[in-house]
């Protein structure tokens, strides 16, 4: 009896080992500041982003001056002149804020500008790390950069330089 109790405990062992899954890790931060593209893509982005937002204060700060203006010549100005000015200031303030978004918004140029920069590259280091995982028969794995429910994890399962290497960028 003994001997079959531990038989089959010894065959269950085997079974659950013979399914475990197998995890890696990757830093993502880490593999996109070791792509050269990648660092080039973000300085071109952030001078753009600057420019466009220089552009924009700079509307912002004319539109303020106006109403400035407007402030101190009320009591000049008669009631259709009152009007005109507010009308111009709000078509302005319209036109600065049309700006903003056509530049910053969820389709504007800066978000159009990253993805045609950044998406080829994102598109690589995925491919990449798809294909290790095959090669390497992962099942799972985890972008240790991002996560926050990753507590601790073993530089063993860090496959971040593997990925760097098959992209040619090796270290």
């Amino acid at each position: 009896m003994k001997k079959l109790i531990i038989s089959l405990c010894l065959l269950a062992g085997i079974a659950f080992t013979g399914n475990a899954q197998k995890f890696a890790m990757v830093d993502m931060d880490y593999i996109f500041k070791n792509i050269p593209n990648y660092e080039s893509a973000t300085e071109q982005l952030n001078l753009i982003s600057k420019k466009w937002q220089s552009e924009v204060e700079t509307q912002m700060q004319e539109v303020q001056k106006m109403y400035k203006n407007y402030q101190t010549e009320i009591v000049f100005l008669s009631e259709d002149m009152k009007v005109k000015r507010e009308e111009e200031i709000v078509a302005k303030e319209k036109a600065v804020q049309e700006l903003k978004r056509s530049y910053f918004g969820p389709e504007g140029e800066l978000f159009k500008k990253r993805q045609s920069l950044m998406k080829p590259i994102q598109d690589e280091v995925y491919t990449a790390i798809q294909e290790i995982s095959k090669e390497k028969d992962y099942d799972l794995i985890f972008d240790k950069s991002s996560s926050a429910n990753v507590i601790f994890a073993s530089g063993k399962l860090d496959v971040s330089d593997t990925v760097l290497q098959k992209l040619g960028y090796s270290k």
